[in-house]
């Protein structure tokens, strides 16, 4: 692993972060991902991993830190601060200290500085003292801190001692981010994850013992038309083992850039339509069973933003909501998924208001949307959001 080190280069954010991380300070710990072969992500390909050294992150927290308490004496009995403090406050700024800036400003008036994201890819693969390290120091300067989170890979969690996981857990880490995908074997192995069923399974309970949060990412449609099913039994048969607090879809898009793409775009890989995918994600839910999750769909890749609840309560009415699409006639689920993925239509009931439903029909009409295209230009428009 290259430490890439001893020289600090300013304050540093990485790519990505959950959705569930929107108003979260985003702390760089490594740079890209370890194993950076799924076939299915775009992100990280072609970069290198390295790990930061523990001052480095230090100061960055100290950076923000710094930003915070001057922020904090200038703002009024309102809770606001003036235009013309910004102004100066920028004025005042090292060009080279305006990154820390941001993140300083964006988090401490968006978010009331309650969560923190620990990037990128997979912060757990550093040595455990040094995350206890740095979670300490972020709590020390930031004791109010309600939410320590990070991406983790099951792999690596599998590999940690139980002792470290909960070590991290004691020190103020209290949510991880896995992306488990698919739970079938046939599938994880063809899209190269580097994870199997069972290391998920022991990664996922593993993290529940040590008393963190566990948020698992399922990716319906990841075993194309011919394992769709498999990807659905296999997926639910997973997670009801684990039990995880959050599952969360990301329903496959394939941007040009994966090495998935070359395989779709050679025929090898059949790509399910979005009415294929929610037949999926139907006997899917149908089969998860014992377990308390919250279900989400919080990302535009989804469908059916209104797939969600907390089971076994919600089951049904969410199976509810994936029967109403299916038994749409096909124009409408046509209009619908384009309608969806250019923001016209946030969920089904959107589509009962006569204004939206109007300019979802006009703008099929412009875009030349057909009964033989509209998966083709629904591929297209998801690419967008990737």
């Amino acid at each position: 692993m290259n430490h890439n080190g001893s020289n600090y280069q300013g304050f540093e954010q990485g790519p990505i972060r959950p959705p569930s991380e929107a108003h979260s300070l985003l702390l760089r710990v490594t740079r890209n991902c370890p194993w950076n072969r799924c076939t299915f992500c775009p992100v990280y390909k072609g970069t290198k991993f390295s790990i930061r050294p523990v001052d480095q992150v230090k100061k960055d927290i100290d950076a923000v830190f710094k930003h915070v308490e001057g922020l904090r004496e200038r703002i009024d009995e309102t809770d606001s601060i003036s235009q013309r403090d910004i102004r100066e406050i920028i004025q005042d700024t090292d060009p080279e200290d305006f990154s820390s800036f941001q993140a300083a400003y964006h988090w401490f008036f968006r978010s009331g500085m309650k969560s923190v994201f620990l990037q990128d890819a997979n912060s757990l693969v550093i040595k455990p003292s040094d995350l206890v390290e740095i979670l300490n120091h972020l709590k020390k300067r930031f004791p109010k801190i309600e939410r320590i989170t990070s991406y983790a890979r099951s792999h690596t969690i599998a590999r940690m001692k139980n002792d470290d996981l909960k070590a991290s857990g004691a020190a103020g880490l209290n949510r991880l981010h896995i992306g488990l995908e698919s739970g079938s074997n046939t599938i994880l192995k063809m899209v190269k994850k580097g994870s199997t069923k069972e290391m998920h399974i022991r990664a996922g309970l593993k993290v529940r013992r040590a008393g963190i949060e566990l948020s698992e990412y399922i990716m319906p449609g990841l075993g194309g038309r011919e394992l769709s099913e498999e990807n659905a039994l296999e997926t639910a048969d997973a997670l009801n083992q684990i039990n995880p607090d959050f599952i969360r879809l990301r329903t496959l898009g394939i941007p040009n850039q994966t090495p998935l793409y070359e395989s779709y775009r050679q025929g090898h890989f059949q790509k399910c339509t979005d009415v294929e995918v929610v037949r999926e994600i139907l006997t899917f839910t149908e089969n998860l069973d014992g377990i308390t999750s919250f279900v989400t769909s919080d990302h535009i890749l989804n469908l059916l933003a209104e797939f969600e609840g907390k089971l076994p309560d919600d089951k049904e009415r969410m199976i509810g909501v994936l029967r109403d699409f299916l038994a749409m006639k096909p124009t409408h689920q046509r209009l619908y998924q384009v309608g969806r993925r250019l923001g016209i239509f946030s969920c089904i009931q959107d589509m009962d208001d006569p204004r939206r439903l109007a300019k979802a029909e006009r703008t099929c009409r412009e875009i030349g949307i057909t009964h033989e295209n509209a998966d083709e230009i629904t591929d297209e428009l998801m690419k967008r959001f990737i």
